[in-house]
């Protein structure tokens, strides 16, 4: 216990680091000392209002958005008992990405706030779909979240290539970035995180029953069928409203359970706790590397975290080898 908490505030102390770093890097560089000046004591100067207004909910989404892909990483890895798997496995994010594009098609996606209200439900009803088919194994929820992907992302994009005007709507949104974003209205959807992020720590103990294998998780009393329901809500929940926000972003939910696994010492709480710690500490760190790579512009972070979970994929799939996937 002692020692799990000595990593986790390391890991918030790390994330407080990432947060002053996040804040003071952009187009108009503030400093470290003054970010903390303007985060204890507003005196309504330039710097001022650029760190509360632009890169403070920029910063707060990174944090929410890290910490709802990472977590959903780490309970489906735990789900599936399946290494390798990661969010976009069970087809949410296909299925939030599908329903953009029907609404950009039928004119019901004019707005940001439309295009989130339609990620969300797209989401939900893909993770429908996904657990109602492939509810009775982990495997089989797997593969039929695979297949569902496969067949949304090629019906979406034939709509796409029909139509250049729902291919310039979907556009803006198919690129994973933080950027912009944190003018969204993120009330709701930070709202929606936060209870699943609870929900998650409360289920944590009987997803690592579950972990044991059914017939020990039985003995337990742990009902196995419901612990997965309620693992698969809470996943499309997090990965609904992030994704909706942010766009698709890859490769967080894959990175930070492995090192988070590591830190656990095989407690299923303590990963989930160090992973809504590390997820945002990447993310930040992520979206401040995508304003510096080029002078021209910013990187959208989903490039970003592409190139440095694509190492990490190679890496799990060298350690754990093709009998995980």
């Amino acid at each position: 216990m002692g020692r799990q908490l000595g990593v986790l505030a390391g890991a918030l102390a790390l994330l407080a680091v990432a947060v002053v770093v996040s804040i003071g890097v952009g187009a108009n560089p503030v400093a470290p000392a003054e970010v903390v000046r303007a985060l204890v004591s507003y005196n309504g100067s330039s710097d001022h209002l650029i760190v509360w207004d632009i890169r403070v909910p920029r910063a707060l989404l990174a944090i929410g958005v890290g910490a709802a892909l990472a977590t959903a990483g780490a309970v489906i890895q735990t789900l599936s008992r399946n290494p390798l798997a990661e969010p976009g496995i069970l087809g949410v994010t296909a299925g939030a990405g599908f329903a953009i594009t029907v609404g950009s098609a039928l004119g019901l996606a004019a707005s940001q706030g439309e295009q989130l209200g339609l990620a969300m439900l797209g989401a939900v009803l893909a993770a429908l779909v996904v657990y109602s088919v492939g509810h009775r194994s982990p495997l089989r929820l797997v593969l039929t979240g695979v297949a569902l992907t496969a067949v949304l992302t090629g019906v979406a994009l034939g709509l796409r290539l029909m139509s250049p005007e729902v291919l310039d709507q979907y556009r803006f949104w198919s690129v994973g970035s933080l950027a912009g974003r944190e003018r969204l209205s993120l009330a709701l959807p930070m709202a929606a995180i936060g209870i699943a992020l609870l929900g998650t720590l409360l289920l944590s103990r009987s997803l690592g029953a579950v972990t044991l294998g059914e017939t020990v998780a039985h003995a337990l009393g742990v009902r196995v069928a419901r612990v997965r329901l309620l693992a698969l809500v809470l996943i499309t929940v997090l990965v609904g409203a992030a994704t909706a926000v942010a766009g698709p972003i890859i490769f967080v939910g894959l990175m930070v359970p492995h090192l988070a696994r590591r830190l656990a010492d095989g407690s299923i709480p303590w990963l989930l706790g160090h992973t809504m710690v590390l997820g945002p500490v990447l993310l930040l760190v992520a979206d401040t590397l995508s304003r510096v790579l080029l002078v021209t512009g910013e990187v959208p972070v989903a490039i970003v975290t592409a190139f440095l979970g694509g190492p990490v994929l190679i890496w799990a799939v060298r350690r754990y080898g093709a009998d995980s996937l």
